[in-house]
């Protein structure tokens, strides 16, 4: 491409995701301008892609200066910028309307960003820049072959993004969800229906992409604490677990989460020879976006436990130091060798099955107290789609809540959904033997337990509240509602002299 060429959409951020999203938009037929504020790096990428083939008429074009990026690309622009989250998105906006970029350019952050800075960005730049958020999911072979898109912001500025994201997000068959999978350079995924869909107005895409990962947070550490379970009460080798995990990628646990767990567990240390998971350090690093969700639901009052957990459990591996100095000081139960009882192996597979869904479950409420909270409204159903393919949550059981949600738009939680009530029904036995297995051998399982906590606290019509509230009208008068009157009524009661009658308290 020459320098006067004129580019269908530009990007800024040559990292390992805007990489690989270029060469995914030039596979379909667009051609990009790209910009890195380091110049050494978009030598080297152009060095390496620059001349490759792009059948469908693609191209990509090296930009020198902010101001050539905007010059080549066609009006009403649409320039994608990929930094990392916080300041630097700022920056390269003030730069882009230093450039030339007007009102009628739409600046799109495909980054993790916090969705309440997204709000104030679409707020701030108004009349100076069109600011639109977009979520991102899939990693970097998602955004080489086809992310999950999830895009917030003005209606008008999603109209000239969506042929853009659609073409370029996964693919799943309409009719099962699965997803298609059979991209290679040069040779994208045609037809299927494409993992991107309009959320929501100003931050909602990236909440919504928020709460994606919250939910990956809490899947990856239940996967982590049912292989530990299973090394533990079996015995078995990484490898051979992993061979369990391969299995259960074949039923209805059937994910990108699980299918990578499978692969990671059969691969072997190359210096070593040893199991590669045995030699990586037990302590994990975090990013924000968890710890975003985590006090999101608590800020909400949604009862995310098992994403909140999933948070805490990764601090709680990062004291790995004072783990050790504990293992040798905290007692813990006298025997927990492995049984090598198989029939513990589907009891964990079901434990994993239930709380996965009800992980999903928690994500949604939590969602859907956030559209209230925002002023959004967001369709469920849509959501669960674009999730089928591309994102790190992909899982097949996501088709099963597209279903839930176009069989019941207004359904306030997926455990009340008939088809994942059943589900948990009958594997609930089993579910519960793991956690008690857990508890009794002593290996830690937060994420199960607090997750079974969560269901059972759902499907309890009495719960041990009216305590708290009586403690809190004694110490403090916070006041109490009574079964036997209006909810609109409130009452406090002299505590000191229980012969006084209650009071009412005006609202």
């Amino acid at each position: 491409m020459s320098s006067t060429a004129t580019c269908d959409v530009g990007l800024i951020g040559l990292g390992v995701m805007g990489r690989n999203l270029i060469l995914n938009m030039a596979d379909h037929g667009f051609e990009v301008a790209v910009y890195n504020r380091t110049t050494s790096v978009t030598d080297r990428f152009i060095d390496t892609h620059g001349s490759d083939p792009f059948p469908s008429g693609g191209g990509i074009l090296a930009c020198r200066t902010l101001q050539e990026l905007v010059t080549a690309v066609t009006s009403p622009r649409v320039v994608v910028i990929l930094v990392n989250a916080g300041p630097a998105v700022d920056m390269v906006c003030e730069q882009l309307i230093q450039a030339g970029a007007g009102p009628e350019t739409i600046a799109v952050d495909g980054g993790n960003s916090l969705f309440t800075d997204t709000i104030r960005r679409e707020r701030d730049y108004r009349g100076r820049l069109t600011f639109f958020g977009s979520g991102i999911s899939g990693g970097e072979m998602g955004a080489r072959f086809g992310p999950s898109l999830m895009p917030g912001g003005a209606p008008e500025a999603w109209a000239r993004l969506r042929p853009i994201w659609e073409a370029i997000a996964a693919k799943v068959d309409p009719t099962t969800g699965t997803p298609i999978e059979d991209a290679a350079p040069g040779r994208p995924v045609t037809g299927g229906e494409p993992c991107a869909a309009y959320i929501g107005p100003d931050g909602a895409g990236h909440y919504v992409k928020m709460v994606h990962n919250g939910i990956e947070y809490a899947d990856m550490q239940l996967i982590g604490e049912a292989y530990h379970l299973l090394r533990t009460l079996t015995g078995h080798r990484p490898s051979e677990i992993g061979d369990l995990f391969a299995e259960f990628n074949r039923g209805e646990l059937e994910s990108f989460l699980i299918q990578i767990t499978a692969d990671i567990l059969r691969q072997s240390d190359p210096v070593t020879g040893a199991p590669l998971v045995d030699v990586i350090l037990d302590s994990t690093g975090m990013k924000g976006t968890g710890t975003w969700t985590a006090t999101n639901a608590l800020q909400l009052g949604s009862p995310a436990v098992s994403i909140v957990e999933a948070v805490f459990a990764r601090a709680m591996s990062a004291a790995k130091e004072e783990r050790v100095i504990a293992s040798k000081l905290l007692a813990g139960p006298a025997a927990n060798g492995a049984t090598g009882d198989e029939q513990i192996v589907e009891a964990i597979g079901d434990a994993l099955y239930c709380a996965k869904i009800c992980v999903y479950a928690q994500g949604f409420a939590l969602m859907r107290a956030g559209q209230a909270a925002y002023g959004w409204t967001l369709d469920f159903g849509s959501i669960a789609r674009i999730w089928r393919g591309g994102c790190i949550i992909r899982a097949v059981f996501l088709h099963k809540i597209t279903e839930a949600y176009l069989r019941q738009p207004g359904l306030a939680n997926l455990l009340l959904d008939t088809y994942f009530a059943g589900e948990i029904a009958s594997r609930q036995s089993n579910w519960r033997t793991a956690v008690a297995k857990a508890a009794t051998i002593g290996v830690p399982c937060p994420a199960l337990a607090s997750t079974l906590a969560y269901y059972d606290g759902y499907r309890c019509p009495v719960l041990p509240a009216a305590l708290l509230q009586a403690q809190r009208d004694f110490f403090g008068a916070h006041t109490f509602q009574r079964l036997d009157e209006p909810t609109d009524k409130w009452f406090h009661i002299d505590w000191s002299d229980p012969r006084r009658p209650q009071v009412e308290v005006p609202p």
